[in-house]
């Protein structure tokens, strides 16, 4: 059996879903869409079931491609699911009449429904009974009472679900007036004219009804045959019968609801102020509910930033033991490369990001799952609003100052397709912490540290501070003016009018916010980490390739002789020191002469890496594009290195280690490598960098997408090559006028 999971947002959906499904299901986007897929797979009493979950919706009336996902789910026209043998359509107990809106239009398909009343607990608690057994009797169609939050009742769903025959079909309801059903049919003639078949009736009910949606869109732009200036004619006959399109399908669904809910629902006469109500007064109060939210946000960015440090610190650590033991297992040679610097370096350049990850859907589940998500959407909105975006676009930016990778996986709690695009798209501008190692470097070597104010001795205010907030402040300046750009003439039309229902207040669900994040991390993982390792091999082979190495191995595995020996004579030294006090001067000689023989083969192994890195199809490619990037103040090695760090930003930092011969291991902060950079010269011997060349590398780094991990996770969210490559050609253009203006404009100042 397949099976749909349907209902309003904020019922508690992804709750029954995971509840069902054990937490075991796979995701993924919709062919085509930027739309969620998550599908259970599951075995009941010797039964196979495929669990859909839907995305949250109000009613089935779609205005966009993505909206129409459900539709198209329901109706069996969704590649990649079958069309469902039953609907478990879940609606909030406490807020019924309004649910059934959704309800009802579900009720026009002819799929087997199982309606759950979630929340049953709240409903209760604000004195609101439903008589469940006499609206079962109403609808025709089972009812279950839930508390998912808390487990109950989900045994009597699986029952329920069990109970329905594959195949079986309900009789769909009609509850609109006969003249409406008379134009479905010659609307439905004219169809089967064009296009040779007939459409299922909820569909060209849905083309009647939604004036200017998505099936209107569809059929105009798929017709030739007159069919849009019947449809035109068909509502006017309609509107001159009463039947007013699209005011009439409101005033009938919830005429059925009430009259559906009458005798079997009660409500307090008094309206009772609840606890939520309450809190409310202060977390959405326009002063002290945005300070609330400043501090929250503080701590959760805070605390991402913090708390994912150590845990990356102990992956780095732990790539660190397993390219030690590939080393010490595997002799110098390429299968060693391969291993240590693209297999282990490509699982590490993924499993990095896991803690960030991690940590902020911790608190995104935690903050949704409490309620107060909506919330902050709200008091964000009108902020937001004058980008042409809405409140939900806040945290996926915000946390994109840590890292793109969650920030872009994090809007999928923007409902809105070019709202979600147009923050997908502005997202890796937001300055994350792998660019820091870049102005570090280049702030420490070129910018002077002039303080400008302290206390105590301590610098408060000075240049290279300022050069760092500024660097780091700059994308999400540019982000203002690209933002509107994009809502106003790429993804032209109103911003989305913001509605949305403030759920109550609960405390988080420790199994649901463990399946949220489990189920993003292992997203991660499989879909876009796939594509992050293949991308550090890519890379790995072009440093590579095509040198000869041979000189490199014999220069390793003496260094190795060496290194094994040095610890050998270290042994000998110390028990004759004990044993044999005479011994030791000879030992100490073969020790200083083994060490000065391990300095010469470093710098010599440093010197050959720097030319094979040259001669690869990586310094190739520095080479060929050293035209493009002069007009910069850029070198090749420059090019180089900002091609190497595709992968990651940071690499540019080993990248120039490697390069300006002084191995791989350096840091932003070696003042070995700050030296070369200071001294780096063209052929006709003046200076590569000054302050201009620095700036210029700094802004290039600040606004460029160079960061593969972004791109894969843009291309798994999206669904679509197109939305990444449109990322990386607008941001790399971006960066190289910022860059050309910087340089340029500060040659003319020095």
């Amino acid at each position: 059996m397949t099976v749909a999971i349907i209902g309003n947002p904020n019922t508690g959906k992804s709750t029954l879903f995971n509840l069902l499904s054990g937490g075991h299901a796979h995701i993924g986007n919709f062919p085509g869409v930027t739309v969620e897929k998550k599908v259970g797979h599951v075995h009941w009493e010797g039964r196979e079931l495929d669990l859909v979950d839907l995305p949250g919706t109000y009613s089935l009336a779609p205005r966009s491609i993505d909206e129409m996902v459900a539709v198209d789910v329901l109706l069996g026209r969704q590649k990649q699911v079958d069309r469902p043998d039953a609907i478990i359509c879940i609606a909030d107990a406490s807020n019924l009449e309004r649910n059934l809106y959704l309800f009802s239009q579900i009720m026009d398909l002819t799929i087997p429904v199982i309606l759950v009343l979630n929340m049953y607990d709240l409903a209760r608690s604000r004195g609101i009974e439903i008589d469940a057994a006499g609206l079962s009797k109403k609808l025709n169609v089972p009812v279950i009472c839930t508390e998912a939050h808390h487990g109950v009742g989900i045994a009597d769903v699986k029952q329920a679900i069990l109970e329905i025959e594959p195949g079986r079909q309900h009789t769909a309801q009609q509850l609109f007036p006969e003249n409406f059903y008379a134009e479905r049919k010659l609307l439905q003639e004219k169809l089967k004219n064009e296009e040779n078949q007939t459409p299922p009736d909820f569909l060209v009910d849905r083309l009647l009804l939604d004036v200017g949606g998505y099936v209107e869109a569809y059929f105009e732009d798929h017709t030739q045959n007159g069919l849009i200036d019947q449809l035109h004619e068909s509502r006017t006959r309609l509107k001159e019968s009463g039947c007013v399109v699209p005011a009439m399908e409101a005033r009938v669904r919830y005429a059925w609801a009430r009259e559906q809910l009458s005798g079997v629902l009660t409500h307090p006469q008094d309206h009772q102020e609840t606890v939520s109500d309450k809190i409310d007064r202060w977390l959405t109060h326009p002063v002290l509910g945005f300070l609330f939210f400043f501090l929250l946000m503080f701590f959760v960015f805070q605390s991402v930033f913090t708390w994912a440090g150590p845990a990356m610190e102990y992956i780095e650590s732990g790539q660190g033991i397993v390219e030690e033991t590939a080393q010490a297992l595997v002799g110098p040679g390429p299968l060693r490369s391969l291993l240590v610097d693209g297999v282990i370096a490509g699982v590490g350049g993924v499993l990095i990001f896991l803690p960030q990850i991690v940590i902020l859907y911790f608190f995104i589940a935690v903050l949704e799952d409490s309620g107060y998500m909506a919330r902050a959407a709200y008091i964000m909105d009108r902020l937001m609003r004058s980008l042409g975006l809405s409140g939900k676009s806040f945290i996926p930016l915000m946390s994109s100052f840590a890292c793109a990778v969650p920030g872009i996986m994090a809007t999928r709690v923007i409902e809105n397709r070019h709202e979600r695009l147009t923050t997908i798209l502005v997202a890796p501008l937001m300055s994350c912490s792998a660019r820091w190692p870049v102005y570090t470097l280049f702030i420490a070597a070129f910018i002077p540290n002039i303080v400008y104010f302290s206390i105590a001795g301590s610098p408060l205010v000075s240049l290279q501070g300022i050069v760092l907030f500024a660097m780091s402040s700059i994308g999400a300046l540019i982000a203002i003016p690209v933002a509107w750009f994009l809502k106003r003439i790429c993804f032209k039309g109103e911003v989305a009018p913001f509605v949305m229902e403030l759920p109550g207040y609960k405390w988080p669900s420790p199994r649901h916010v463990f399946y949220r994040v489990y189920n993003r991390a292992k997203s991660f993982v499989v879909k876009a980490g796939t594509l992050i390792f293949a991308t550090s091999i890519l890379i790995w082979a072009a440093g590579y390739f095509p040198g000869d190495h041979t000189e490199q191995f014999k220069v390793e595995t003496r260094l190795e002789t060496i290194d094994a020996s040095l610890a050998e004579l270290e042994t000998q030294i110390a028990d004759a020191e004990v044993l044999e006090p005479a011994a030791v001067k000879g030992l100490q000689a073969q020790q200083a002469e083994l060490s000065a023989e391990q300095e010469i083969l470093a710098e010599k192994q440093n010197q050959i890496s720097s030319q094979l890195v040259e001669n690869s199809f990586l310094g190739q490619a520095g080479h060929f594009i050293a035209p493009v990037v002069k007009p910069l103040g850029w070198d090749w090695k420059i090019g180089v290195g900002v091609i190497a760090s595709f992968p990651a930003r940071e690499v540019i930092i080993s990248t120039l280690g490697t390069i300006y011969s002084l191995g791989g291991d350096v840091g932003e902060d070696d003042e070995g490598l700050i030296g070369s950079i200071r001294s780096a010269t063209w052929p006709d011997g003046s200076k590569v960098f000054n302050i201009p060349v620095a700036v210029s590398i700094m802004v290039f780094f600040a606004l460029c997408a160079q960061c593969a991990a972004t791109l894969m996770v843009m291309r798994r969210e999206t669904n679509s090559w197109f939305w990444p490559a449109v990322s990386f050609t607008y941001m790399t253009t971006l960066a190289y006028l910022g860059a050309l203006v910087c340089y340029q404009v500060g040659m003319l100042l020095i």
